[in-house]
């Protein structure tokens, strides 16, 4: 058998179809003539009369060389074989160009960046911390205008002909701040995620090849684009999860390849957030990097009023509805009848987390996966968000016949279709994974949320992240305490830092905003640290547990995933690589291996190890390389051919 590979160009070039005059008609005498034969043919006379409307040759022909786009001649009066009929008798010229699918405008005006007092304090010591390191940890409280101090320090770099990365975590983030920075940057700003399409992203890839765009904002996949001048990146939001990739391979997190990307460009790094990190903050605050706070929000702004709304307390003397308490319904009535808006979130989507049996308790179950389906209205179907298996709501139950089938839970189809009952006169939208599909649904949402005409935004952490909206003066977590119930060392920590951003988005302006948290435990210490937006005590207290614990940052953690589609076999084969990983790395806290909290995914069964490993034994590599030799080794038995091992340095 011969093989052949081959590499193939699959971008194409954009291009779009111009009209001009011919060359012996640019001239004014020429022109009269041309209108004097014409004169009986009204409708070739109307086109050549529009045409000149758009491109005055008669001031100046050089005009004409561009021409005009084709679709913009025609219309009710001028069809398109009027055009024809005038390129046929070489009157009009039609031609093609190449046109770029993505580029802004240069602004026709400068927009000064006026900083305030405590920012240019930030500013010069950022700069300041520059001399002797090259990461600085940016730690302000939300609305202190982090993103300010960004343009300020973007714009001395690309002055000094410089090439900027701007990183964030989520798209929807890039569509609100990309409406900003375009003004500021123009030609030289580029934008690259994964909602534009392969043509787009190559045209962006090749901008910053050959230098057109100085200055890109992106998500995490922008750090792999091809950069030579790089000076300075900025990682927002740098606590962000979102920046860790765990499928498909590679499994990278872009802050730390962001930090190894400096080091090869010489660049500068900031890390920015209301909320850093332990692991960021612990190399702040030991020297490794240089530490600037922001403890004020920007101009009068000031942090808002918490309020807990407690849910155990409420359904004792009956004043909620539903899931929702009456502090939260009464303070959304307040909020939109001051014509202000409300930001609610809900970490959870679709309509419904679990369908169950009201008589037998069945609860319908993914075939392919050890989950329950999730129900979306929407779509009128269960389905399963990790291998995407479907199937109709049933009328009765297939275990007992009943027809009593109840949709238990709250998701974020089913928290906007109970908001547009209490509030049907304001407008209500939703901002989760199935209304963003498109690059167009993340911009829809955030222009009618920015233009006032939606009144309640309902959605999972992307309305978290760093959005800045005027007249939001209440922002709401529906169900605090499901973000501390996880079986993860970071709950606490993900729980605190979602609140606190939720919290963020409220009252960014001259009025004082208010937080509702619905919680059945309002007295939870998380809360206290909350209530206080005491962000370096929490983190404090995070990182003494965690060294009590051995964690990161004062350990290093490498996960090791198995994979088979028989349940026996993955579990010989687990802990025979286990036990053989326990003999031969000593002093190294080896756990599992243990089924994960979904233990079966897409027909494979999942079995996992983590290791520990001490920082200050310095041989990482030689863990890894052990780790390789005895998987690989194991992988020979032909019983375990089949098996998939994944292993993820850093898990997140």
């Amino acid at each position: 058998i011969i093989i052949f590979e081959q590499v193939k160009e699959k971008y194409k070039p954009k291009t779009e179809r111009r009209i001009r005059l011919a060359a012996n008609f640019t001239s004014k005498k020429s022109l009269e003539l041309l209108f004097e034969t014409t004169a009986k043919k009204p409708k070739h006379e109307a086109a050549l009369l529009k045409y000149l409307q758009y491109v005055p040759v008669f001031s100046d022909s050089a005009l004409n060389e561009k021409g005009i786009a084709k679709s913009s001649l025609i219309d009710e009066e001028t069809s398109d074989s009027v055009i024809r009929t005038l390129v046929k008798n070489k009157i009009l010229e039609e031609f093609e160009i190449t046109v770029p699918r993505f580029g802004f405008d240069d602004p026709h005006q400068e927009y000064p960046i006026l900083l305030s007092e405590h920012q240019e304090q930030a500013r010069n010591s950022i700069v300041k911390n520059f001399e002797e390191k090259n990461t600085v940890l940016l730690h302000g409280v939300t609305g202190s205008g982090k993103t300010e101090i960004y343009i300020d320090l973007i714009k001395r770099a690309l002055e000094g002909g410089n090439q900027v990365l701007y990183l964030l975590p989520e798209i929807a983030l890039t569509t609100q701040i990309v409406l900003r920075l375009k003004k500021i940057f123009g030609s030289a700003l580029g934008v690259y995620h994964s909602k534009f399409s392969d043509n787009e992203r190559v045209e962006v890839w090749n901008g910053v090849l050959t230098g057109k765009f100085k200055f890109v904002v992106g998500v995490r996949s922008s750090v792999f684009l091809p950069f030579d001048n790089l000076s300075l990146i900025i990682v927002d939001e740098e606590h962000d999860p979102s920046y860790k990739q765990h499928d498909p391979a590679p499994r990278y997190h872009a802050r730390d390849v962001a930090l190894v990307m400096a080091q090869m460009h010489h660049a500068k790094v900031i890390l920015g957030s209301a909320t850093p990190s332990a692991e960021s903050y612990y190399h702040a605050t030991s020297g490794r990097y240089g530490l600037v706070t922001l403890k004020e929000r920007f101009g009068s702004a000031t942090l808002p009023e918490i309020l807990f709304a407690d849910l155990s307390n409420e359904k004792k003397r009956k004043t909620n509805k539903g899931e929702f308490s009456s502090l939260l319904l009464n303070e959304i009535n307040e909020t939109t009848s001051n014509k202000e808006q409300v930001i609610l979130f809900q970490n959870r989507r679709g309509y419904a987390p679990v369908v169950q049996c009201e008589d037998c308790g069945w609860v319908p179950k993914c075939i392919n996966c050890a989950v329950s389906l999730t129900y979306h209205q929407f779509r009128h179907a269960m389905v399963c968000h990790y291998c995407g298996y479907r199937e109709p709501l049933p009328n009765q139950c297939p275990q007992c016949t009943s027809k009593r089938i109840l949709t238990v839970g709250y998701g974020t189809e089913k928290l906007e279709e109970e908001l547009k009952l209490f509030f049907p006169e304001i407008k209500t939208q939703r901002m989760d994974f199935d209304t963003t599909r498109t690059k167009s649904g993340y911009e829809d949402i955030i222009t009618g949320f920015e233009s006032g005409e939606t009144g309640i935004l309902v959605g999972t952490q992307m309305v978290t992240k760093g959005l800045d909206f005027d007249k939001v003066s209440l922002a709401a977590v529906f169900d605090a305490d499901r973000l501390m119930h996880f079986p993860d060392f970071r709950s606490y920590e993900r729980a605190f830092q979602l609140i606190t951003q939720v919290s963020g988005r409220a009252g960014r302006r001259e009025k004082q905003g208010k937080v509702v948290i619905q919680t059945s435990n309002p007295k939870h210490q998380l809360f206290s640290f909350v209530m206080e937006n005491d962000v370096t005590g929490f983190l404090n207290e995070q990182l003494h547990d965690r060294q009590q614990n051995f964690y990161p940052p004062f350990a290093r953690l490498i996960e090791t995933m198995f994979k088979h589609t028989d349940k026996k076999i993955v579990r010989e084969f687990a802990e025979q690589v286990t036990n053989e990983l326990k003999s031969k790395l000593k002093g190294i806290k080896i756990l599992g291996p243990g089924e994960p909290m979904v233990s079966k995914i897409r027909n494979e069964f999942l079995l996992h190890t983590l290791l520990k490993i001490p920082r200050d034994q310095g041989h990482l590599a030689e863990v890894k390389k052990t780790m390789t030799e005895i998987a690989s080794k194991v992988l020979e038995d032909k019983i375990y051919r089949s098996v998939k091992v994944v292993f993820d340095v850093d898990p997140v």
